[in-house]
């Protein structure tokens, strides 16, 4: 079972292959996900301290390149597989949103999913 280390906050044993949105998620953390977990918005960002993946979907690589990011990662396109440590960035307190956004489904979209290097 890999451990999530959040910044500030603590550390969790996560279920092998949870989305890292639910992950955050699960353990109280208000992480934005306004497209609900489809690698469209970018809302679910945050950065890696260390345990960074060293792949990530195509998806969240042609979202990121879009916005022009660097340095950071879309929490909603990365299973955790092994240990990682992260800052979140992206959060429901302070954004001025209604709400941190719609439900995530346990399995990474868009289909289908590709994986390129990171």
């Amino acid at each position: 079972m890999p451990k999530l280390t959040v910044e500030g906050v603590g550390e969790f044993d996560v279920a092998t292959g949870k989305r890292l949105v639910l992950a955050l998620t699960e353990v109280g953390i208000d992480q934005l996900h306004a497209c609900g977990g489809n690698a469209r918005c970018t809302t679910c960002r945050v950065e890696f301290v260390d345990g960074e993946p060293s792949r990530m979907t195509q998806a969240e690589k042609e979202c990121l390149a879009a916005r022009e990011l660097s340095g950071v990662r879309l929490s909603c396109q990365i299973p955790c597989e092994a240990d990682m440590h992260v800052r979140v960035i992206s959060r429901l307190e302070g954004s001025g949103r209604k709400d941190a956004g719609g439900d995530v489904d346990p399995e990474i979209k868009p289909e289908p999913v590709v994986w390129v290097d990171a």
